[in-house]
């Protein structure tokens, strides 16, 4: 909008007649030829310059509507600037002569004499700090005792084990023994009562007429004429 305007202003400033008398005398060097001149190509720039606005303008809308459809989001078009920044920045001239100048710093650095008399000298001392006794006998020790820590701790484990074994098998076996105790107490008890004497005899009556009856159908099955020899049975009520 404001493009827009801008290039309406410009296109109504320069259908303004100006007249020679107000605009006043010419710059000093030019003369009213050469005025008009740079007058009318200043006009035909500014015209430029809003046409141009405008174009842009209708870039960035059609723009706009592109990156809607494609679900481009403006955090992404902000990521893209970032990166292209970051692009631009790395071959950029300083970029790549700062660059330059750290290697170069780098270089003569690791390869000064105090640097590597540095690096010796720290070498030398890790070397004779690793090959001392108190640095053996140190490593030895901690060795040892990580040997003994891991001994201890797998004997515990194992006392453990065993222990809970232990406990586990006594309840086992008292459980049982109780039991047995209670049951060997209770048959007596239970056998001497007058339920279990009841029901026994009743089972013995039950287990005698089926032997009875056994017996009786046997008899018959081996002397079918002894029917006839048994007295009549008398029918008539009491």
């Amino acid at each position: 909008m404001e493009s827009a305007n801008q290039g309406l202003l410009a296109d109504a400033m320069t259908d303004v007649p100006v007249d020679n008398a107000a605009r006043g005398a010419a710059p000093e060097g030019l003369t009213l030829a050469e005025e008009e001149e740079l007058r009318a190509e200043l006009a035909k720039v500014e015209e430029e310059i809003g046409t141009l606005r405008q174009v842009l303008a209708a870039k960035e809308r059609h723009c706009g509507e592109l990156k809607r459809k494609l679900g481009l989001t403006p955090l992404d078009g902000l990521k893209q600037n970032l990166s292209k920044s970051w692009h631009d920045v790395q071959v950029s001239n300083a970029y790549v002569k700062t660059s330059e100048k750290l290697g170069e710093w780098n270089d003569k650095v690791t390869q000064s004499d105090l640097y590597l008399s540095a690096s010796s000298t720290l070498e030398d001392w890790n070397e004779k700090l690793t090959q001392s006794e108190a640095y053996k006998k140190t490593q030895e020790t901690l060795s040892q005792a990580g040997q003994k820590t891991s001994a201890a701790l797998s004997n515990v484990g194992s006392v453990i084990s065993r222990k809970l074994g232990d406990m586990r098998a006594h309840s086992i076996s008292h459980s049982l023994s109780g039991y047995s105790i209670r049951h060997s107490i209770s048959m007596p008890a239970m056998r001497n009562s007058a339920t279990f004497k009841s029901f026994e005899d009743r089972v013995g009556t039950i287990k005698s007429r089926v032997v009875g009856s056994r017996e009786n159908s046997a008899d018959g099955l081996h002397s079918p004429s002894g029917a006839g020899d048994k007295p009549p049975q008398d029918n008539a009520p009491f």
